[in-house]
């Protein structure tokens, strides 16, 4: 019987060029993923607070909670991030990098919304860096080399691979959805159907965040979700406790 050895070798990509559809499509698949070591798993983003509070109860008010959560959040703050850090790295500006990583830090409302962001960034970094090497990803190190929010590393990370803004957005917005919906499944509980149904219905949230995201500036940035952040803040005090945030 023949025998097929695969041999395995890193790929650099050594300036940001736009990727083919199939090999964009790959990268994000693989990033996106809750197999990506980022441990986001860990984080409910103030969810379990929130159940424990009477907020979340069933699937209506999870769709009504993560919806106003993407939309008028962290979701479309987190999307502006992203969209910045994109342009920076995919135009080589290590200052509006690094004005975008800082403005991301300070806008984490408690200290375990910082912890969430900083935690997932700076492992997605280090997977990235080791698994998908790109060399426009030093500018992220050389620019800011303090800890990394989450959407500026997966920002700064599809730009380097050249790919598309929108389509990364899109991808970022979908991962963050499913991730707390997954934490919300465990917490309510929730079936895992109904956990889908909840991603269905959030479908043109996220599509309408992502775009609604590509046209703010900096300066634009600003949020209407006080509960979610309340949430994060009271769930520092939370007695018992299955997440970091």
């Amino acid at each position: 019987m023949a025998t097929t050895t695969a041999i395995i070798t890193a790929t650099t990509t050594s300036m940001a060029e736009p990727a083919a559809a199939p090999a964009a499509l790959y990268r994000l698949l693989a990033w996106m993923s809750p197999a990506y070591p980022v441990g986001a798993f860990s984080y409910s983003h103030g969810i379990e607070w929130a159940v424990e509070a009477g907020d979340i109860t069933d699937l209506a008010s999870l769709v009504d909670w993560l919806g106003l959560v993407l939309a008028e959040g962290s979701g479309i703050a987190d999307a502006t991030f992203c969209a910045h850090a994109h342009r920076a790295v995919a135009a080589g500006e290590g200052r509006a990098l690094a004005e975008v990583a800082e403005l991301a830090l300070a806008f984490q409302p408690s200290k375990e919304r910082r912890l969430e962001t900083t935690a997932q960034g700076n492992a997605f970094m280090a997977a990235t860096e080791a698994a998908w090497p790109a060399a426009p990803l030093a500018l992220v190190r050389a620019a800011w080399p303090d800890a990394v929010a989450y959407p500026v590393a997966v920002g700064a990370a599809t730009a380097a691979h050249g790919i598309d803004e929108a389509t990364a957005l899109n991808a970022f917005l979908h991962a963050v959805a499913a991730n707390l919906i997954s934490a919300a499944v465990r917490l309510v509980p929730l079936g895992q159907t109904d956990g889908q149904r909840a991603l269905a219905a959030l479908e043109p949230v996220v599509t309408a965040t992502a775009a609604a995201a590509r046209a703010l500036a900096l300066d634009d940035i600003g949020g209407h979700a006080l509960r979610s952040d309340l949430a994060s803040m009271r769930h520092e005090t939370q007695y018992t406790r299955l997440f970091r945030s």
